[in-house]
């Protein structure tokens, strides 16, 4: 069997060491209620919000806008469904190519008598900015909430929001951002982006998984879909998880203290590994925006052959990777977001996402190039 290679870092990544030994030591020590009165408890809800305090500076947040939650998806419900049930229904606002949390969210709220409207990408699957205006048909009156990807699992296409989020405030639209794949990857500041409310989770940044967050915008009201206690300020009832909580916050601060020495290693990583492919591959295609992308992610086509053939063949191969987005595996629909920007089903039955992480080498790329080479030369015949 050969060696494996994992290229597969934006469905999940491996927990730093550090991360672990936070994690375990804080089940040992802080394993109290945070919510108790006694010594006990009032360790844990100090080294509680010591997390949330150390997340919101990183994230350009103030501390009582982090809500703990248990990962990206749940962070994105809690805002969606919050926001919709607090508000008459009207009309959601969405870019084509969302995420299936956002998707099925905004879905199942259309009986309650919301409606959906996309916006529109461009072949490189960035909003276009006309689109997100007064001026655009697709803009009305009736839009009352907006929900937008910041960094696209399956293409790696960071968006520009701020015209989407300007609009937002001065017309009164809550404005939530999936920010999944982009925190601990890339910049992101809260305040900056103008945004209503922003999800995050943190075993996207080898932190440990079952724990993410949402932050809200201070002042900003949910309505309640949950219930229980008053946990999370009454917004998110259950006792919170301390201990996941610190080690979602050390992988967050080692992501932060190495930010610019990782985002060059990842891309020196997708470079090296892009340019193989094309030595091999000169025909593939390249989806997405090839500026303005996570620094890790590659999708890319092999026209005229198909994903899955490829998919397992590469597994065979010892290459793990994926057709794109892990929560629509075993779907047979066509990834909607090379759909939404004009790909033709000669290209999105053919692509593959590739994601590096700071565990591979150079020396992986040049065998993974290979590799891959190998497989669509004896699936192409």
């Amino acid at each position: 069997m050969p060696t494996r290679i994992y290229l597969d870092h934006n469905a999940t990544t491996r927990p730093w060491p550090e991360v672990i030994e936070a994690v375990a030591y804080h089940l040992q020590h802080s394993y109290a209620n945070p919510g108790s009165r006694h010594a006990e408890g009032r360790q844990a809800r100090k080294v509680l919000e010591s997390s949330r305090e150390s997340i919101a500076s990183i994230l350009g947040a103030q501390p009582d806008e982090v809500i703990f939650t248990s990962g990206g998806t749940e962070a994105s419900n809690l805002a969606l469904f919050g926001a919709a049930f607090s508000m008459t229904p009207g009309t959601i606002a969405l870019t084509a190519g969302e995420h299936p949390a956002t998707i099925e969210a905004c879905k199942s709220l259309k009986p309650s008598g919301w409606e959906l409207t996309v916006l529109p990408v461009d072949r490189e699957g960035r909003l276009l900015p006309l689109e997100c205006g007064g001026s655009s048909p697709l803009w009305t009156e009736k839009i009352k909430l907006a929900t937008v990807i910041l960094a696209h699992n399956e293409t790696g296409v960071i968006q520009d929001v701020r015209l989407l989020t300007t609009i937002c405030r001065e017309q009164g639209v809550f404005c939530h951002i999936d920010a999944v794949q982009a925190v601990g990857k890339i910049e992101v500041n809260f305040a900056e982006l103008g945004a209503t409310s922003l999800a995050f989770g943190a075993h996207k940044f080898h932190g440990p998984r079952g724990i993410g967050g949402l932050l809200l915008k201070k002042g900003t009201t949910l309505a309640p879909f949950e219930f229980g206690g008053h946990q999370e300020s009454g917004r998110r009832p259950g006792t919170e998880m301390v201990a996941l909580a610190a080690g979602m916050a050390k992988a967050l601060e080692l992501w932060h203290r190495e930010r610019h020495e990782r985002t060059a290693r990842l891309k020196e990583l997708r470079d090296r590994l892009e340019a193989g492919l094309f030595d091999r591959c000169p025909w593939a295609v390249v989806n997405g925006s090839r500026e303005f992308r996570l620094p890790n992610t590659l999708n890319i086509a092999f026209p005229g052959l198909d994903g899955e053939a490829i998919l397992v063949n590469l597994d065979l191969e010892g290459i793990a990777c994926s057709l794109g987005s892990t929560c629509a595996s075993g779907s047979a629909e066509p990834a909607p977001a090379l759909v939404a920007m004009g790909a033709s089903p000669e290209v999105y039955k053919a692509s593959v996402r590739f994601t590096v992480g700071l565990e591979n080498t150079v020396a992986e790329m040049d065998d993974a190039a290979e590799r891959i080479g190998r497989v669509i030369a004896r699936l192409r015949g």
